[in-house]
C-alpha cells in the first residue's frame, strides 16, 4: 500500500516538471533573441573581442613538435617606432670604450681604457650601418686567413707591425700569416713549443686566456688544436685589433688589465699566456699577476714570451738597463712562489710556469690572502692586492677543486661546482635535465634555420646563458659561442669554463665589449624577461643590432606577453622577424622570436641608408 501511494503522487508532479522546463527554454530563447538584436550590452562586447583576438580553430591538433607562426595584431591606436640610421661616423661605434670619452678619465693603470659607459641620456638609439662595400665575413676556415679590406679598413697594423707578420694588405683583402711579435716562426710553430711541455693534445687543456692579444693569432691556431682561447685587447692605438680577430671568427672582447677585476669566475683558464703583451707584471705589488692567478685553474699554466725574458739579448733593442730587467725577472720569480707557481721551462724567449694543484706545498713568506667569500663577483669590482685562496683540498695529491675531465668528456659531465653544491638551487640532476632540453631546442631551431650549424654562422652568443646548454648541444669545430652570464642572473659562469666552454659577465643595460657587426647569431632565453623594469628593451634590441652582422639571425625565447613586445619594438628596425610557437605547440605559453637582420649600409653625408 505505501509503494502504491508513492507511484500516484509521482504521476501527478510528472506534468508540473514538464511544463517549468518549457516555460525555462522559452524564457531563455527570448533572452537571447533579445540580446542578438544589439540592445544587449554582453554579447555586444563578446563580439568585440572576438575581433580583436586572434583565435584559430585547430582541425587537425596532434602532439608532435611543430611550429606555428603566431599572429599579433596590434590596437590601431599603436604605432610600431621606426628607429633611424646612425650617422656613418658610428660605423665602428663601441659605447663603453669610446675614444673621446676614454680620454677624460686618467691614464694611471690605464684607467681610461677600461669600460666608461654613456649615460641613459647619451645613449645613441638608432640603428649602426654598416661601411659601404661590406661583405658577409669568408668561412671558416678561411677566414682565420683572410678578411676583406671594406669590414674592416683600417692599415695601421700592417705598417707597424709588418716586419713580425700579424697582418698584411694584399688587393681588397687583409692576409693573416700567423706570426706574432714573439713567434716570428709563425703561430704553429710557437704552440708545438708550448706543447712539448703542455699537455694541450689530449684534452688536459680546453680553456686558455690571452692578455693584450692583438690580432688573436694564437688564439687562432689553437682552434684547430680544440683548445679554445678566451682574448682581450684594449682600443687603442693599435687600430681594431680585437675588430681584427672577431672578423677572422676568433673569440675576443675589448678589455684591458687595470683597476677593475677581469670579467670571468675564478679557476676559469686551463692555460693563460702573455706574448709581449707590455703588462708591467711587477706593478702595484704584482696585483695584475694575482688577478691571472684568480682566473687559472689549480694545475694551469702561465706562459710569459718578452720582456724581461732573454732579457740579456735584447736590453738594447728593448732600450732598457740590464739591471732593470733583471731586477725585473727576479720579481717575477718571487710573485709567482707566493702564487704557488712552479717554473717549468725557460729556453730563448719563452717562459712557463704551473700552478700547483693545491697550497699544500707551498711555501708562502707573508703573502697576503683574500678574505672575500665570493672570488666570482667581480663586475665593477676593484682589483685587490691579494691572492685568492686554494679551495681546501684533502691530501697532497687532490686537485683543489675537483679535477677536471679531458675534453670533449668535460663538456657533458657533471661539473665539480654542481657536484659539490656551489651553486645554490642547481643539483646533478638539474644539470642533466637541462642539457636534455637544451639537446631539444637546439634541434627545433635547426628545423626553424637549416645553416644552423654551418659554416655560416661562425660567431655566436648566448646573452643568457644559465648552464651553458644551448652552447653544449651546438657544439661544433664549425663555430664558437661567447656565454653571457648576466650580473643580475644566477652566477653560473664557473659551470660554463667547468665544461670547457667560454663566456663572460656582463649587464645588458649597457653596451658589450666588442666592435660592431662581430657576431652570426644572437640567441637569448629569458633574456628581456630577466630585464623587464630594469631597463629599456630598445636599448637591448638596439645593442643586439649593433654587434650583428648584417643578414645574421636572432633567436628570441620568452613568455608570450614579453615576446609580443619584444616584437613590437623589433619591428621598427631592419629585420625580418616572426614570432612561432613553441616546439611542443601552441598551448606553451613561451614563444620563439626568429629574426634576420636586412643587408645595408650607410651612406656618405649624412644619416639615410642605401638598402
Amino acid at each position: 500500500m505505501v509503494i502504491k501511494s508513492n507511484l500516484s503522487g509521482n504521476r501527478t508532479r510528472k506534468p508540473v516538471s514538464i511544463f517549468v522546463a518549457l516555460g525555462l527554454c522559452c524564457c531563455f530563447y527570448l533572452l537571447g533573441t533579445w540580446q542578438k538584436s544589439g540592445f544587449g550590452k554582453g554579447d555586444s562586447i563578446a563580439r568585440e573581442i572576438t575581433k580583436r583576438t586572434d583565435c584559430n580553430v585547430f582541425t587537425n591538433l596532434n602532439f608532435e613538435t611543430h611550429h606555428n607562426d603566431v599572429e599579433i595584431t596590434e590596437p590601431p591606436e599603436q604605432k610600431i617606432e621606426v628607429f633611424e640610421p646612425c650617422d656613418v661616423k658610428y660605423t665602428d661605434y663601441t659605447p663603453c670604450q669610446e675614444q673621446d670619452r676614454a680620454m677624460t678619465f686618467p691614464r694611471e693603470n690605464m684607467i681610461y681604457r677600461e669600460r666608461h659607459c654613456p649615460s641613459d641620456d647619451e645613449k645613441l638609439r638608432c640603428l649602426v650601418p654598416a661601411p659601404k662595400g661590406y661583405k658577409t665575413p669568408f668561412p671558416w676556415p678561411k677566414s682565420r686567413d683572410y678578411a676583406y679590406y671594406a669590414n674592416v679598413p683600417y692599415k695601421h697594423l700592417t705598417v707597424e707591425k709588418a716586419v713580425q707578420n700579424w697582418v698584411q694588405f694584399k688587393g681588397d683583402v687583409f692576409k693573416f700569416p700567423g706570426g706574432g711579435t714573439m713567434f716570428p716562426q709563425g703561430a704553429d710553430a710557437y704552440i708545438d713549443e708550448l706543447a712539448s711541455v703542455i699537455p694541450i693534445a689530449d684534452g688536459s687543456v680546453r680553456t686558455a686566456l690571452d692578455t693584450g692579444c692583438g690580432v688573436a693569432s694564437w688564439g687562432a691556431y689553437l682552434l684547430k688544436r680544440n683548445v679554445l682561447a678566451m682574448s682581450f685587447a684594449p682600443r687603442d692605438n693599435h687600430e681594431a685589433q680585437v675588430q681584427f680577430a672577431l672578423e677572422r671568427g676568433v673569440p675576443a672582447v675589448i678589455g684591458v688589465l687595470g683597476t677593475i677585476r677581469l670579467p670571468y669566475p675564478s679557476r676559469a683558464f686551463d692555460m693563460a699566456q702573455c706574448s709581449r703583451c707590455l703588462i708591467p707584471w711587477t706593478a702595484n705589488e704584482g696585483i695584475y699577476l694575482m688577478e691571472v692567478d684568480r682566473v687559472l685553474r689549480p694545475g694551469g699554466y702561465w706562459i710569459l714570451s718578452g720582456p724581461p725574458i732573454n732579457w740579456k739579448m735584447y736590453y738594447q733593442t728593448w732600450k732598457r738597463s740590464k739591471k732593470e730587467l733583471q731586477a725585473e725577472q727576479r720579481r717575477i720569480e718571487e710573485l709567482a712562489e707566493q702564487l704557488c707557481w712552479e717554473k717549468k721551462y725557460e729556453k730563448g724567449d719563452l717562459a712557463i710556469w704551473r700552478k700547483k694543484v693545491n697550497d699544500r706545498s707551498c711555501q708562502r713568506k707573508s703573502a697576503p690572502i683574500c678574505h672575500s667569500k665570493d672570488a666570482d663577483d667581480v663586475w665593477y669590482e676593484k682589483m685587490e692586492m691579494c691572492i685568492t685562496p686554494f679551495p681546501k683540498a684533502a691530501s697532497s695529491n687532490e686537485v683543489a677543486g675537483e679535477e677536471l675531465k679531458k675534453f670533449p668528456a668535460r663538456l657533458n659531465a657533471v661539473p665539480p661546482r654542481v657536484a659539490k653544491g656551489s651553486v645554490p638551487g642547481v643539483t646533478a640532476d638539474i644539470y642533466d635535465e637541462d642539457n636534455k632540453i637544451w639537446r631539444k631546442h637546439v634541434s627545433s631551431y635547426k628545423r626553424l634555420n637549416k645553416l644552423i650549424g654551418s659554416t655560416r654562422y661562425r660567431n655566436v652568443m648566448d646573452m643568457n646563458a644559465g648552464l651553458g646548454g644551448f652552447a653544449a648541444a651546438l657544439e661544433s669545430p664549425k663555430l664558437w659561442v661567447m656565454n653571457v652570464v648576466p650580473n643580475i642572473a644566477k652566477n653560473t659562469l664557473g659551470i660554463v669554463y667547468e665544461r670547457g666552454l667560454i663566456g663572460i659577465y656582463h649587464d645588458w643595460c649597457e653596451g658589450f665589449s666588442t666592435y660592431p657587426r662581430t657576431y652570426d647569431l644572437i640567441h637569448a632565453s629569458g633574456l628581456f624577461s630577466l630585464y623587464k623594469g630594469k631597463c629599456k628593451f630598445e636599448d637591448i634590441l638596439l645593442e643586439m643590432d649593433r654587434v650583428l652582422r648584417p643578414e645574421g639571425t636572432i633567436l628570441l625565447r620568452d613568455e608570450v606577453d614579453t615576446m609580443n613586445e619584444v616584437r613590437k619594438i623589433a619591428g621598427g628596425m631592419r629585420w625580418d622577424i616572426k614570432l612561432v610557437d613553441h616546439e611542443d605547440g601552441p598551448l606553451v605559453p613561451e614563444k620563439i622570436l626568429v629574426g634576420v637582420k636586412q643587408y645595408w649600409v650607410g651612406s656618405s653625408g649624412n644619416s639615410t641608408s642605401d638598402m
